[in-house]
């Protein structure tokens, strides 16, 4: 029985606050076990040969999602924007935002363009992808970057309908993201 201070829509406003901060809590702490275990093997479409590694940082935030019409109007999510930070050994070092771009502590940042994509580990998983870099900002860690790729993803995937235009919805996802320069 609900009391006067916390009426049924309340509760039930407040038990769903509760299961989405248990669901990314367990998420997030899924992403950082499989990131410090997983080393697989790349998928080609996101290989980038002739490359090498210049950086590798990890990303905790979400994949922000709209509500829109589609094509034969029709309601359904399309992907808006990721909003993420990027860590490197524990510490905040950068961000991660629509473009695609990041951008670090030192100032450089660039945007890029999907090249590539490979499916994550499982149905909830956003894609693996390779982006080749389209812009360059700043002189710093980033500024000889041409590729990026994002590799080892949790969460992100957004299911289900939508039932009002304009509505948002954000999905909360771990990756990390390797860029790299040519030769």
């Amino acid at each position: 029985m609900s009391s006067p201070k916390n009426p049924p829509l309340k509760n039930s406003l407040l038990k769903n606050a509760v299961f989405k901060n248990a669901a990314l809590t367990a998420i997030l702490l899924t992403a950082s076990a499989a990131t410090a275990t997983a080393q697989t093997a790349l998928p080609d479409a996101i290989t980038a040969p002739g490359e090498t590694a210049i950086l590798k940082l990890h990303a905790e935030g979400a994949q922000v999602y709209e509500c829109k019409s589609g094509t034969d109007g029709a309601l359904t999510w399309a992907f808006r924007e990721p909003i993420a930070t990027l860590f490197q050994d524990g510490k905040t070092v950068g961000r991660h935002y629509a473009g695609p771009s990041w951008e670090v502590s030192d100032g450089s940042a660039i945007v890029g363009q999907v090249a590539g994509t490979s499916p994550g580990s499982v149905a909830m998983d956003i894609p693996w992808l390779k982006l080749t870099v389209t812009s360059k900002r700043g002189n710093g860690v980033l500024s000889a970057t041409t590729t990026v790729q994002r590799i080892n993803t949790v969460g992100g995937r957004l299911t289900g309908a939508c039932f009002k235009a304009g509505a948002y919805e954000s999905v909360p996802y771990a990756a990390d993201y390797v860029f790299l320069k040519k030769g």
